[in-house]
C-alpha cells in the first residue's frame, strides 16, 4: 500500500493489495516503474455503476438549483484542499501512473486550475434578450444544465482529466459519473474523497472504478437518465461510444487520437525550438495526446537540430518517477514498449537511423531510452500512428507548401506546433493548419482559460474556456406575450 501522510484519500473502494491476488470483487492496481502491487480496488459492476447514475439523477435537481455563488465556494474549497493535499496526490498519482513527481505536481496544480477557473466561470452563465418580432412579445434565451453527466477519463492524466470534465459540469449545474482508467483510478478516487471533504453533496461527483470498459460505456451511452458524455481516448473507441449514444441522442463531447506536427522552420531559434521538441514530445515519457508525434525539420538546420535535441535528450535521467531527480518515468505497461520497439524497427528496417537512444532502458522493466531517429519518411508507421513514447522522429522537408501538406495529410487534427521568426509567415501557418490547437514558438499550450479540442478524427467538442462550460449547457427560447 502507498505510504501517505493521509491514507483515508484512498476511501471505502481501495485497500492494501492481498498477498495472493485481488479478492474476488476487486482488481489491482499497479506501478508501472516497479510492477508492485499498490491496492486493490473495488471493481464495480454494471448494477452498481447504475446505482450511481440514479444516485445523480436525483442530486442533480438540487445541486442546479443552488446559486453559482453557491457552487462556486464549494468548488473552490475542493480545489484549495487538493492543494492542501498535493504531496499525497503527487504520490498517488506517480505510483498508479510512473510519471516523475515534479510532472505529478505540475499535474495536481494544473487540476486544480480547471476547478478553479470553471467555478468562477459558473458566474457568467449569461443568457440573452433579443429583440422580438412583436411589440407585444419579449424573447428570452436561457442557458441551463443538461442533466447528468458520465465520464470516460484515460490514465495519462489521471488527475487533470477528471478536473477539465467534472469541474465545467458541476459549475454548470450538473452532478457527474465517472469512470477512470482501471489501471490509474486512485488519484480520481481521491479527489472524490477530497470533494466530499469540501461539502460538495452526495450524488454531484460520484467515481466509479471498474475493469468492465465496454459495459460501463455502453451503459453511459443507453441509460436515459444521462444526458452528456465526455470521453477522452482513442478514435477507435470513441466512434464506438459515438454510435451507442446516437439512439439517445446524447450530447457528446470527444477528445480522440492526434498526431501531431512539429515543424522548425529554417529561420528559428534553434534552441527555444529544441526545448519546445522536449516538452512537447518527451513529457510524461511521450504518453499524451498532444505529443509532437512527427517533427519536420527544414533541410537547412537539419542536422544542426539533430545534433541539438539529440545532446539534450542524452541527459535525461531515467527511472522510477519517486526519485527526485528522474525526468522520464516508465511506460504504462508491457504492450506500450512493444509498441515503441515495433516503429522504432519498422523504421530502421526501412531506411531510418538511430540518432540517439533506440533501445530497452539498461534498468530494465518498462523503461524505454529517449530516442531521436533521422532519415525518417512519410511511410514509416512513426509518421501514420502514435507512438505514445519518447521516440522523436525527425523528418526533412524543403518548403513552406510541402510541410502544410505533409502536417494536413492525417485523419487526424488535433494540435501543431511550429517555429518561426517570420510573422507573417507565422500567421499563413497557423491558418493553413487543419488542427483544433497551434502553438506558435511554444509547446506549452493547454491552459483552463483556452478551448482544448481537436477537429477531424481527434474528436468533437472543446474542453477548458468559456466553451468548454457551453458543453454542459442546453438553450432554451422562451416567448413571453406581454
Amino acid at each position: 500500500m502507498l505510504s501517505l501522510k493521509d491514507p483515508s484519500l484512498l476511501g471505502p473502494y481501495a485497500a492494501a493489495p492481498n498477498q495472493t491476488g485481488a479478492v474476488s470483487g476487486h482488481f489491482t492496481v499497479f506501478n508501472p516503474a516497479t510492477a508492485a502491487a499498490i491496492a486493490d480496488v473495488a471493481d464495480l459492476d454494471v448494477t452498481r455503476v447504475r446505482d450511481k447514475i440514479d444516485a445523480a439523477y436525483v442530486a442533480r435537481p438540487d445541486w442546479s438549483a443552488r446559486t453559482a455563488d453557491e457552487r462556486c465556494a464549494l468548488m473552490l474549497r475542493w480545489s484549495r484542499l487538493m492543494r492542501d493535499n498535493i504531496e499525497d496526490l503527487s504520490v498517488i498519482l506517480t505510483a498508479e501512473m510512473g510519471k516523475p513527481l515534479a510532472e505529478a505536481r505540475s499535474e495536481i496544480e494544473y487540476a486544480t486550475s480547471y476547478i478553479d477557473w470553471f467555478a468562477e466561470e459558473g458566474r457568467r452563465i449569461y443568457g440573452d434578450i433579443i429583440p422580438a418580432h412583436e411589440k407585444t412579445k419579449r424573447i428570452f434565451v436561457l442557458k441551463q444544465p443538461v442533466g447528468v453527466a458520465a465520464l470516460i477519463t484515460p490514465w495519462n492524466f489521471p488527475s487533470a482529466m477528471i478536473a477539465r470534465k467534472a469541474a465545467p459540469a458541476m459549475a454548470a449545474g450538473c452532478s457527474v459519473v465517472a469512470r477512470p482508467s482501471e489501471m490509474t483510478p486512485l488519484s480520481a478516487l481521491a479527489m472524490c474523497v477530497l470533494a466530499e471533504r469540501a461539502g460538495i453533496p452526495s450524488g454531484v461527483l460520484s467515481v466509479v472504478p471498474s475493469t468492465d470498459a465496454a459495459g460501463i460505456g455502453a451503459e453511459f451511452c443507453s441509460n436515459t437518465k444521462v444526458r452528456k458524455l465526455s470521453f477522452t481516448g482513442s478514435t477507435r473507441i470513441g466512434s464506438l461510444l459515438m454510435r451507442q449514444a446516437a439512439g439517445d441522442i446524447k450530447k457528446l463531447s470527444l477528445e480522440l487520437g492526434g498526431n501531431a506536427p512539429f515543424v522548425v522552420f529554417d529561420d528559428a531559434d534553434l534552441d527555444k525550438a529544441v526545448a519546445g521538441a522536449l516538452l512537447a514530445k518527451f513529457r510524461n515519457a511521450g504518453q499524451t495526446c498532444v505529443c509532437a508525434n512527427r517533427i519536420y525539420v527544414q533541410k537547412g538546420v537539419y542536422d544542426a537540430f539533430a545534433e541539438k535535441l539529440s545532446q539534450a535528450i542524452a541527459k535525461f535521467n531515467v527511472g522510477d518517477g519517486m526519485s527526485h531527480d528522474t525526468q522520464i518515468g516508465p511506460l504504462i505497461s508491457p504492450a506500450a514498449l512493444l509498441k515503441v520497439e515495433e516503429h522504432i524497427q519498422d523504421a530502421v528496417r526501412n531506411g531510418a537511423t538511430i540518432r540517439q537512444g533506440g533501445r530497452r532502458h539498461p534498468g530494465g522493466g518498462q523503461y524505454f531510452e529517449p530516442t531521436v531517429l533521422t532519415g525518417v519518411s512519410d511511410e514509416m508507421k512513426v509518421a501514420r500512428e502514435e507512438t505514445f513514447g519518447p521516440v522523436a522522429p525527425l523528418f526533412a522537408f524543403d518548403t513552406v507548401e510541402e510541410v502544410i501538406e505533409r502536417s494536413n495529410d492525417t485523419e487526424f487534427g488535433l494540435a501543431a506546433y511550429f517555429y518561426t521568426q517570420d510573422l507573417g509567415r507565422a500567421w499563413r501557418v497557423a491558418e493553413a493548419l487543419d488542427v483544433g490547437m497551434v502553438g506558435v514558438n511554444t509547446a506549452a499550450i493547454s491552459t483552463a482559460q483556452a478551448p482544448f479540442g481537436g477537429i477531424k478524427q481527434s474528436g468533437i467538442g472543446r474542453e477548458g474556456s468559456k466553451y468548454g462550460i457551453n458543453e454542459y449547457l442546453e438553450l432554451k427560447y422562451v416567448c413571453m406575450e406581454t
